[in-house]
């Protein structure tokens, strides 16, 4: 029986798919994340976690867009994630597109009024116009 005495197997090995990403990614070994990540997320789609590694990893490698599908299941576990939200924004100036990256800098704005990277990043757009 499992339950109080026992663990799931099946939990504990994403437990320890998710330690080895973690660890992946600390030695910078970034397309062997990105293949656990897509393991972990094909078993548990809203582990927001592996979310934000996996957008994090695609954002690092200027793949904007797949960072912001990422990003935005993220934003569906943790609305009010400033860093996910930031990333988001930042994404979006990349690629050009500002009416969203300015749209993301409101939210962040409304939940972390003082956040100094979020005017940053406000003032880049402003300076493109």
């Amino acid at each position: 029986m499992v339950g109080l005495f026992g663990k799931n197997p099946e939990i504990k090995q994403i437990s320890q798919k998710k330690k080895e990403l973690r660890k992946l990614v600390k030695q910078k070994q970034y397309d062997a994340s990105l293949k656990i990540g897509s393991e972990i997320l094909q078993k548990i789609p809203e582990e927001n976690d592996v979310l934000f590694i996996v957008g994090g990893i695609h954002y690092m490698k200027n793949q904007y867009k797949t960072a912001i599908s990422y990003f935005d299941k993220s934003l569906k576990i943790a609305t009010f994630d400033t860093e996910v939200l930031l990333l988001k924004a930042n994404s979006h100036y990349y690629l050009g597109e500002h009416k969203q990256a300015i749209q993301c800098c409101n939210k962040i704005k409304e939940i972390d009024p003082k956040n100094k990277s979020v005017s940053e990043l406000l003032l880049k757009i402003e300076s493109t116009k």
